[in-house]
C-alpha cells in the first residue's frame, strides 16, 4: 500500500509524471515476449490469446471486442459459477469457429474460488480481461500481473481508498513491462478525443462552471430463488455495496472520469447527498445522488444520478467557458457552441438503455469499444505498452470522494480522503459458499 499526506496533495501531478516516465521505458526499453504463434503466419496463431476472468454481461461483451479487432483469440475462461463459464464457453466457440479458431481447450476452464490464480498462472495466456466484481478488482489485478500478463481492467479499479492505492502500486510494477489498459472507453471514441482536444486547445476559453449527469433505469437482475444469500450476492453484486462500490463507483465513474478528462485534474473537494428512495429492496446501494464537486481555481461541477427511474435515460457532461459551451451526451447533440463552433454529426440511438448491462453502445459511443480495444491489441503487438493505473486510480477516488461526503453528509476534501485507511470488507469466505 502506498499512501500519505503528500501523496493525496501530488497525486494528479504524479499521474502525469509516470506516464511520461512510462511513455519513454516502453519506447526505450519495453520487451514484449510474444507467443511464438505470432511469427507462424497463421491468423489464428499470431492472434494475441486472451483470458476473460469474470464471465458476466461486460466481461463477455469486452472480450467479444477484442475478438472482433482481428487480432485477438479466446483461449481461457474463469468464473466462479460453472453456469457462468458453460454459457460464455459455447458463445465464444461459437463465434471463434467462424474465425478458424480451436474451441478452448478444457484445460483452459477455471471455475471457484481459486480461478483467478490458476488463469493468471496459464502459460497459454497472454493477456487477461479482468471483469469480476470490482471489489475483487485490485487482488485480481495482483495475481494477473504478476502471472506476467498484460490485462485489460474493468472499473472501477477498486471500491476502497486503500485497494485503490494498491492498484497504483501494481501499476508502477507493471511500468514498461506489461499494458495495463482500465475500461474508460470513452476516451477513446472519436467524437469525444476530438471535443476534448478542441477544449484543451481553448475551444471554451476559461472554464468556469460545469454540469452532469447520469440517470438511468433499473438494472434488472433474476432472483436466484434457489441460491443462498451469499452467492446472490456475487451474482447480482451490482446491488451490493461493497462488492460494487456504491452506483457513484461502479457505473456513474464514466461520467466523473470524463469531467477529470477535461479538467485534466481531479475535484479538490466535494459535498453531495444521496439515498436509496424509490429504489426497490434489492440490497443496499444508492438509488440516487447529487453532488458538488470543486476543482481546481474554484470551478465547480454539479453532478446527479439515478438508478430507479422507468421511461427516462440520459447521459451527459456540460461545460460552461469564457468563450462557449461544450455538450457531450451518449445521445444527441455533442459538440462546441460559442465563438468557435463544432458539431458531430447525429447518429440515431438505437437502444436506450441496453448499454446499462453490458456496456454495448450505438449513437455517440457507436465506436467506443472497438477503438478502446483495437489500441489495447495494438500496445501489446507493438511493445508499445499503456499503464493507466494510476488515471483509473484517480476517476474511482474522484467517485469515493463524492460517496463519502454523501454517507457523511459534509464537505469532504481530497486531501482528507487520502488518508483514509478504511478497507471494506465483503465478509465472504469464496471457499464456504452455500
Amino acid at each position: 500500500m502506498v499512501g500519505d499526506e503528500k501523496h493525496g496533495a501530488e497525486f494528479g501531478r504524479d499521474i502525469h509524471r509516470r506516464e511520461f516516465i512510462g511513455g519513454v521505458a516502453a519506447a526505450a526499453g519495453g520487451v514484449l515476449f510474444i507467443p511464438a504463434g505470432l511469427v507462424r503466419g497463421s491468423a489464428a496463431n499470431s492472434a494475441v490469446r486472451v483470458g476473460l476472468l469474470g464471465c458476466g454481461g461486460r466481461g463477455t461483451e469486452d472480450a467479444t471486442n477484442l475478438v472482433e479487432t482481428g487480432g485477438a483469440r479466446v483461449v481461457a475462461l474463469a468464473d466462479m459459477f460453472q453456469d457462468q463459464l458453460d454459457t460464455a464457453r459455447a458463445a465464444f466457440d461459437k463465434k471463434q469457429s467462424g474465425k478458424g479458431y480451436a474451441a478452448i481447450d478444457a484445460s483452459q476452464l477455471f471455475v471457484g474460488p481459486k480461478a483467478f490464480e490458476q488463469i493468471a498462472a496459464s502459460k497459454e495466456v497472454d493477456a487477461i480481461v479482468v471483469a469480476s466484481p470490482p471489489y475483487f478488482h485490485p487482488q485480481h489485478l495482483e495475481a494477473v500481473v504478476a502471472g506476467g500478463k498484460h490485462v485489460y481492467l474493468e472499473k472501477p479499479v477498486a471500491v476502497d481508498v486503500p485497494g485503490a492505492k494498491k492498484v497504483v502500486e501494481i501499476g508502477k510494477r507493471a511500468e514498461g513491462k506489461l499494458s495495463l489498459d482500465v475500461g474508460f472507453q470513452i476516451r477513446d471514441c472519436p467524437p469525444f478525443v476530438e471535443l476534448v482536444k478542441r477544449i484543451h486547445g481553448g475551444a471554451l476559453g476559461n472554464i468556469v462552471c460545469g454540469e452532469a449527469h447520469y440517470l438511468s433505469g433499473y438494472l434488472d437482475r433474476p432472483a436466484w430463488a434457489g441460491a443462498s444469500p451469499t452467492e446472490r450476492r456475487l451474482r447480482n453484486w451490482v446491488y451490493d455495496r461493497v462488492l460494487s462500490g456504491d452506483i457513484i463507483v461502479e457505473q456513474n465513474i464514466h461520467v466523473i472520469d470524463i469531467c477529470n478528462w477535461i479538467m485534466k485534474a481531479h475535484p479538490v473537494k466535494c459535498a453531495g447527498t444521496g439515498g436509496r428512495l424509490g429504489r426497490p429492496t434489492d440490497g443496499d446501494v444508492f438509488g440516487n445522488y447529487n453532488v458538488v464537486f470543486t476543482y481546481p481555481d474554484g470551478v465547480d461541477v454539479t453532478f446527479s444520478s439515478t438508478q430507479f427511474a422507468k421511461g427516462w435515460w440520459d447521459v451527459t457532461e456540460r461545460f460552461f467557458g469564457t468563450k462557449g459551451t461544450s455538450q457531450s451526451p451518449y445521445s444527441g447533440p455533442l459538440g462546441i457552441w460559442g465563438d468557435e463552433p463544432w458539431q458531430t454529426p447525429l447518429t440515431p440511438e438505437k437502444d436506450s438503455q441496453g448499454f446499462s448491462a453490458t456496456g454495448k453502445f450505438t449513437s455517440n459511443l457507436e465506436f467506443a469499444d472497438a477503438e478502446k480495444k483495437k489500441a489495447f491489441v495494438e500496445s501489446i503487438t507493438t511493445g508499445n505498452f499503456h499503464n493507466q493505473a494510476a488515471k483509473g486510480a484517480e476517476s474511482a477516488l474522484s467517485c469515493m470522494l463524492a460517496r463519502t461526503a454523501a454517507y457523511t453528509g459534509r464537505e469532504v476534501t481530497w486531501d482528507e480522503q487520502m488518508k483514509s485507511h478504511e478497507v471494506w470488507d465483503s465478509k465472504i469466505d469464496l471457499n464456504k459458499l452455500g
